[in-house]
Parts: structure tokens; sequence; C-alpha cells
């Protein structure tokens, strides 16, 4: 595994373990968690010690879930991100919300905590002062936001004594500059947080999969030429930026294996000018 700085203090491993789906949906489904938790494990095993969550993933159980499977872990060798929801954005309300992050996942503190998304009706001075709160207790070790523009990014750190660690955003080769949920990545949010030392976490790197299969000329080409897989160029492109890691969701141990060959090698500067300046948008 490879790891960049997040803090002066703590490093993070450039492809995580996104769980978005693990555990339902927006509800819980307990169908398949003996699979799940194995899928967790596995992926530890694997060596891939960042686990990212949210307290909305299947209304918590994905936390339950990572709680159950991280038990025989050490947990200092383990990078936890969790997320608090929009709605609970309150001074109070994400307070409770951190608690029962940490009693659902089975530990003490949370490595990474963010606020999900903004929300323009609950004041953000509160929210930060939350954060610090949490950070001082040592319920969390550091703070963070997700799908945040420059301009809300800088109204956040304002009402806060502890700096902004992170910005979680989706990004890869099809979505450079307009998201689904963020605009102005590539122009304006990813060069604000590199200058200002925020850790960029992409979500989505694949696209839902489309950029792991053939079907983009520039990719197949790469592909050919480093003897990598699709999937392995999209991620390797992106662990090539400053300050940029990523997350990958899958319960399949052969897909685990494949991203984890996006890493140990690198794509020559030229062929990632390709990828920057000709890639199919």
């Amino acid at each position: 595994m490879e790891f960049k700085k997040l803090t002066e203090n703590i490093t993070i491993p450039v492809l995580g373990l996104g769980t978005w789906t693990i555990g339902g949906r927006d509800e819980a489904d307990t169908t398949h968690d003996k699979e799940d938790v194995s899928a967790i494990k596995t992926a530890l095993q694997l060596g891939v010690t960042h686990i990212d969550t949210g307290e909305s993933y299947a209304q918590g159980h994905a936390e339950e879930l990572i709680g159950k499977a991280i038990s025989g872990f050490e947990r200092k060798s383990l990078c936890i991100t969790s997320k608090v929801s929009p709605e609970h954005l309150t001074y109070e309300d994400l307070i409770t919300s951190a608690k029962g992050s940490l009693r659902r996942l089975r530990t003490d503190y949370i490595d990474l905590y963010l606020i999900h998304a903004p929300n323009p009706d609950i004041p953000i001075e509160g929210t930060m002062k939350a954060m610090d709160h949490l950070i001082e207790q040592k319920l969390i070790r550091y703070m963070g936001v997700s799908n945040f523009s420059v301009e809300q990014i800088k109204e956040a750190q304002k009402y806060a004594k502890n700096r902004i660690a992170a910005n979680q955003i989706e990004y890869n080769l099809l979505v450079r500059d307009k998201g689904r949920v963020t605009e102005n990545m590539e122009s304006k949010i990813i060069p604000y947080c590199q200058e200002n030392d925020i850790l960029i976490i992409a979500w989505r790197p694949l696209a839902n999969g489309r950029l792991a299969k053939p079907g983009y000329k520039i990719l197949d080409e790469l592909s050919k030429k480093y003897n990598k897989t699709q999937a392995q160029i999209a991620i390797n492109w992106l662990i090539s930026k400053k300050r940029i890691v990523t997350m990958t969701k899958s319960t399949n141990v052969e897909h685990l294996k494949e991203n984890l060959g996006a890493i140990g090698w690198k794509l020559k500067q030229e062929d990632i000018d390709r990828l920057n300046n000709e890639f199919v948008r």
C-alpha cells in the first residue's frame, strides 16, 4: 500500500474501501451480513486499511458491519472515516450523530469525520464548533467536509479552531469539472485544496464501472501499453495527482485485488498528460 499525508501526524492509504450499498442502501438489509463482514475483513487483510462510511449508509447498518469486521484488527493500524448527514448539523445533533457512529463502529474514536454535504438551512458556525468539541474530547482525530465548494470550505474554516483536513468529492476521468454534487473541480476546488493542504478523497473513481471495461480508446491503448486493466489505469491516474487519494466499493475479492493492482507503479508523465488532455468527456 502507498500512503499520502493527511496531516503532519497521520498518513492515509491512497486506496480505501467505500461502503455505500454494503448492508443496504437507504435502509438496512441484513440479507448478506455474513458475506459483507467477510468482504471487509478480506479488504483489510489485503492491506486496504482505510474504510469510508457514513451514518446514512443503510441507516447506520454499514457502520455496524464495519464494527464487526474490524474487531480482530489492531485499531491504530486502521483509518476509519465516517460522515454526519446534512440534516444533523446543529451543534447537539452533530455530537449525537458522532456518538451514534462510534457506538455502531465499536470504536473509541473516528480517524476522520466529515460533513457529508452542506446544508444552507443550518448555520455552519454551530456545526464547526461541534466538530472542534469532538476533537477536543478525542472522539474524532481530524475533521473534514464532503461535496463542499471553495466558498463553503472557506466559510466553514472561518468558524473552526481546528483545520479542515480533507474534502471528499466525486472525481474521475469522466467527471472532471461538473459532478453530480459539486462543480469546478479541476478549475477551482482541487487547486484550492492542493494549495491549502487539504487532502482530496475522490469518490466514484471508476464512474460506476464505466471506466473498468473496454470502450474508451485511450484507456484501451494504455491498458495494452502497461499490461494493466482499464480500472487500474483510471485509478493510477487519480493517485498520481498531488494530494489526491481515492476509494472503491467492492465486495468481490477479485475486484479488490484488481483495484490494488493500480498501486506500486506509475504512469509516465506523457501518458498522464494524454489522459488529462485527450480523454473523451
